[in-house]
């Protein structure tokens, strides 16, 4: 499955890496044509009795083969799932352990294959309730989901490509600093975090990590929570103060990777935990695998064990 709007990779390399791939496995290549589709086809796959889905495209595309695949339940037996980074973080695949380069990555899926070395991994379960509706069916995720100004700088970066920007990490970096000075709420906190032991007040971003880094810049991992994994339960990473001094030391503590706990008033971490709950006190931007969803209202997570078994 090829997304032909992924960020770093071109028809010239598609078809070198579908190539090497038909080499070795039969292979049907499937072009993804709107959002959402990816989704239509990993399920219709996942029907028909496909052995593997291999997807080339970034986090989103990858967290909608995920959700195709697997429907309502876990399927740690059903197709195998290979990533081939193809996007500007390429979180979960990299997560994994797979190369950066998707033609690099490809080589590493097709010596995996003729090793028959998979790996199941645990997954991430979330159900949105957008402000003032319903909620949404659950939703998987690989990597992580955010509430807060980590999902107003992706919806904001969505808005830059749909205008034919790049997305680099420079535009990124900008666009966090541009967000966090002058467009984000960084006054009156609106979430409430609801943890197996207790609540968490006065939150201004949360976020819950299956995996670790939470994203790149560039080559460099960021990673408010570096012992999330795969094979533990759900982590949290909840800001509790949004001054211009506390934004740096946080941001210092991202890219260092530390460890150290909760503070007394700035942050509350958890790791390992098996649900967490969000409440908002107005609409907040929600993501998903790094795929802006709109104000949500409030939003249900939990760690699945087990759920899902890829090429890694």
């Amino acid at each position: 499955m090829v997304n032909p709007h992924a960020t770093t990779t071109s028809p010239r390399v598609t078809d070198v890496l579908v190539h090497a791939l038909a080499d070795e496995v039969d292979l049907t290549v499937v072009r993804t044509e709107h959002r959402g589709h990816a989704a239509q086809i990993a399920e219709r796959a996942a029907a028909e009795g496909a052995q593997i889905v291999c997807v080339l495209g970034g986090d989103g595309t990858v967290n909608e083969v995920v959700n195709g695949m697997l429907g309502d339940q876990p399927a740690p037996a059903g197709p195998l799932l290979a990533i081939i980074p193809g996007g500007s973080a390429n979180v979960a695949a990299r997560a994994l352990g797979l190369p950066a380069d998707p033609v690099e990555a490809t080589g590493e899926i097709l010596q995996a294959l003729r090793e028959q070395r998979t790996r199941t991994i645990g997954l991430g379960r979330v159900t949105i309730t957008p402000w003032e509706e319903e909620a949404w069916a659950p939703r998987w995720f690989l990597a992580n989901a955010g509430l807060g100004i980590d999902a107003e700088i992706i919806a904001a970066m969505e808005g830059d490509r749909a205008r034919g920007h790049e997305a680099t990490p420079t535009r990124y970096l900008t666009t966090t600093i541009r967000q966090f000075l002058w467009r984000t709420e960084r006054r009156e906190p609106a979430l409430t975090v609801a943890l197996p032991d207790g609540d968490v007040d006065g939150v201004f971003l949360a976020i819950v990590q299956n995996t670790s880094p939470w994203t790149f810049f560039g080559s460099l991992p960021i990673a408010p929570c570096p012992d999330a994994s795969f094979d533990t339960g759900l982590d949290l990473f909840a800001v509790r103060r949004m001054g211009i001094g506390t934004a740096m030391r946080l941001a210092r503590r991202m890219v260092a990777g530390s460890r150290a706990g909760s503070t007394a008033r700035s942050l509350t971490v958890a790791h390992d935990v098996p649900r967490i709950s969000v409440r908002t006190s107005r609409p907040i931007a929600v993501q998903v695998d790094g795929e802006g969803l709109g104000d949500a209202g409030r939003a249900d997570f939990s760690a699945v064990p087990a759920a899902l078994t890829v090429v890694a």
